[in-house]
């Protein structure tokens, strides 16, 4: 039987593992869609209260793009992807086939491009969680929003605070001739978080 501390520690361990196989399974599926090249930094990995996600990822003010979507099946609870504008509009300039320093407001084929790319990087992620729970994953479709960082994380604050007190948040950097900054957020339900670490072997 293991203390509490000592079962943290484990699963943020894992957690760490999880966010280190997923971001590559996500760097890869983005070059593959890119036709680039892309190397990726090692990822920061968090394990925090909900409610200090805003501060962690810098100025609430700044505009951003997220892409939330619930999770479903064996595990149940919400997961955000953010980017800061220029990655966002880099990414896009690539798929479109746009100038680079092309900076207008996205259009609704633009955003159904971001939703695509929130997709590829949350399968990628939920991949790995699954292959080291050997749970049942299952995304719903993403909502995305352009907004301000305190908006949009206000949402699963709201949301997912009250079902369950801490959030895995990852960050990873990206970079071709660019580098793009991108947030991956995971709030498990209490109940998943308990469904977790004992599919991990860990229990009090």
């Amino acid at each position: 039987m293991l203390s509490l501390e000592e079962v943290n520690e484990k699963y943020i361990d894992v957690l760490k593992e999880i966010g280190n196989i997923g971001a590559g399974n996500a760097t890869s599926a983005i070059a593959n869609m890119l036709g680039l090249k892309i190397d990726m930094s090692v990822p920061e990995v968090q394990f925090l209260p909900v409610e200090k996600i805003g501060e962690s990822m810098g100025a609430e003010d700044e505009v951003i793009v997220g892409i939330m979507l619930g999770v479903e099946s064996d595990i149940e609870g919400s997961m955000m992807f953010l980017m800061d504008m220029d990655s966002a509009h880099h990414i896009i300039n690539r798929l479109m086939m746009r100038p680079a320093d092309y900076n207008e407001p996205f259009d609704e084929m633009d955003l159904s491009a971001v939703k695509e790319i929130g997709n590829i990087i949350a399968g990628s992620y939920l991949s790995a969680l699954s292959g080291l729970t050997n749970l049942v994953i299952t995304p719903t479709i993403p909502f995305v929003s352009v907004d301000m960082a305190a908006a949009i994380l206000s949402v699963p604050a709201i949301q997912f605070g009250m079902m369950g007190d801490n959030a895995l948040m990852i960050k990873t950097e990206f970079s071709d001739e660019l580098a793009i900054n991108g947030y991956f957020i995971l709030m498990p339900e209490e109940d998943s978080y308990e469904k977790i670490l004992t599919s991990l072997g860990l229990s009090l």
